[in-house]
């Protein structure tokens, strides 16, 4: 497992190489009444893939990518992990638009959603699937897609685990080219007078703009004033086409209006892009993610966060402000079950350090982070990103009355007895309690 955290021990682990595996995986265990995990990556924050007790469905054997690259189109197998697929579509000029750690599995993100680099231009990984095999509840093996039970296929995206086993995903492809990364580092009084800037810059730039700025305390190595090394630092990242020229002009005027900061600039293809920032989140170490959307980012907002990193417990954890919409916000709310597509920022305290006698303190720092930002609060949460301690009933209220209630019937007639239940549980519509 990825978060060391996590520390549950299943009665049986089956590693499957075929949809057929999984099904007699399933009907062994609903013979023998244990609880059913599936792991693809194992890189989820609360550790759903593990459950104590129960059968673990271990997909990660299941590795292998075709590609139509006329149609466009990639089949990959359920226990792929982001960085499989980006192998195999990047030498054909391709690529779908999928999450920021390549390790990542990609079942578990693009069932949850899937935030990545390049989403505001294209939107989320659940976007991009076109269709499925799928192991259900009874074992049974089923196709989805738009004219085949299309009803999961919309559960699938963004539905997160619920349904089934999802043991190949079709998905549509884009064409990618070289990318640019613009980067800035700030310190001392500075790191306000950026972050005021980055949200200003929010209101007019491009789809093919990407925004994340990570508050952090300094690291060894950081160019900066020794007597500002015990302040929080501020890293800024912009992405976008190196053949944009809107993108590239917004650069320019966003990063001429910041203060003084070291900066850096460098042409990335999509590979490098998602594979930059695997050494910064190691496994076996703890993690603890608490995050949330916010409709606004006043200045109010933004000193308490900076307030927040400063009383970060531990030296390698961070505080990451991204501003979404975009792409994200244009699909067609018929088309998914992906809710609050609508929310400016995601903010997230990622809690991350070494020692278990820290666990207590950093939950408690990154659940306190996102607290003070309650005035701004936007509804819903995302569900890939829920952590150990938050309720997994709350599913209604992360979904949003309408669509957790639609879910609701798909459950009902594709996992009657609740077998499947994800970070964000939906339970059977008039069904299953268990």
């Amino acid at each position: 497992m990825w978060n060391g955290m996590i520390d549950r021990k299943p009665a049986l682990i089956a590693r499957c190489r075929s949809a057929a595996d999984v099904s007699a995986a399933i009907r062994y265990a609903r013979g023998a009444e244990l609880d059913v995990s599936v792991r693809c990556g194992g890189h989820n924050v609360a550790g759903t893939s593990v459950t104590d007790g129960g059968v673990m469905i271990d997909l990660s054997l299941m590795r292998s990518v075709n590609v139509d690259v006329d149609a466009r189109v990639a089949e990959a197998d359920g226990g792929c992990l982001l960085r499989d697929v980006d192998i195999a579509t990047t030498e054909h000029g391709l690529c779908c638009p999928a999450g920021v750690f390549s390790y990542t599995g990609l079942g578990g993100l693009a069932l949850g959603g899937g935030y990545g680099w390049r989403c505001r231009k294209w939107g989320l990984t659940c976007d991009h699937i076109i269709g499925a095999e799928v192991v259900l509840a009874d074992g049974t093996i089923v196709q989805t897609s738009e004219t085949e039970n299309p009803d999961l296929l919309w559960a699938l995206r963004g539905g997160g685990g619920n349904f089934g086993v999802v043991t190949k995903f079709r998905l549509a492809l884009r064409p990618v080219g070289r990318l640019v990364l613009r980067t800035g580092l700030y310190a001392g009084d500075n790191v306000a007078i950026a972050l005021r800037a980055y949200r200003d810059a929010t209101a007019t730039i491009s789809d093919d703009f990407h925004l994340l700025g990570g508050l952090r305390h300094a690291r060894p190595g950081d160019e900066i004033p020794e007597e500002l090394a015990d302040r929080p630092v501020l890293d800024m990242l912009a992405i976008y086409s190196a053949d944009d020229e809107t993108s590239a002009q917004q650069a320019r005027e966003l990063f001429d209006r910041m203060p003084e900061g070291v900066a850096g600039e460098s042409v990335l293809s999509y590979l490098e892009l998602q594979t930059m920032t695997d050494e910064s989140s190691p496994d076996g170490r703890r993690y603890y993610t608490k995050s949330g959307y916010v409709t606004e980012l006043p200045d109010e907002a933004i000193d308490r966060l900076i307030d927040s990193a400063a009383k970060n417990p531990s030296r390698t954890g961070s505080i990451d402000i991204e501003f979404l919409l975009g792409q994200v916000s244009r699909a067609d709310g018929e088309s998914s079950a992906f809710p609050q597509r609508h929310a400016p920022f995601m903010v997230s305290a990622y809690g991350s350090w070494d020692a278990p006698e820290m666990d207590d303190t950093g939950k408690y720092w990154a659940r306190g982070c996102i607290s003070t930002l309650q005035e701004w609060e936007h509804p819903g949460g995302y569900v890939n990103y829920i952590s150990l301690d938050d309720d997994p009933a709350g599913a209604e209220a992360t979904y949003g009355s309408a669509i957790y209630t639609r879910l609701t019937e798909v459950k009902r007639r594709y996992d009657p007895d609740n077998l499947f239940r994800g970070t964000r549980a939906v339970r059977p519509a008039d069904g299953s309690s268990r």
